[in-house]
């Protein structure tokens, strides 16, 4: 068994409160637990308007599904137009840790 975990830390565009955060954040959040069937959460930054930090985890039977999973969850909130990653961290535990 292999766990994964990625932390994404975005920047939202034109946004002037937590509602409006929200409402760019949430929909983020959804489509990463429905098109890949992760554990997604606004994990970070929760008391600033223009930034984010996204959590995403997958568990699996193999490592390279787990890289491929997260790559994929990366790849689609980079390129979300009304959001600019600055930074993405992945971290891969296994049956040895």
């Amino acid at each position: 068994m292999f766990t994964g975990a990625l932390a994404l830390d975005v920047l939202l565009g034109d946004v002037h409160s937590l509602k409006e955060k929200r409402s760019v954040v949430r929909p983020i959040v959804s489509e990463l637990k429905r098109k890949f069937e992760v554990s997604a959460a606004e994990a970070g930054h929760l008391d600033l308007h223009r930034r984010a930090l996204i959590g995403v985890a997958v568990v699996a039977a193999d490592a390279q599904h787990v890289r491929n999973v997260l790559d994929g969850c990366e790849r689609l909130v980079a390129a979300r137009p009304e959001v600019e990653v600055l930074s993405a961290h992945q971290q891969l535990f296994g049956e040895e840790d």
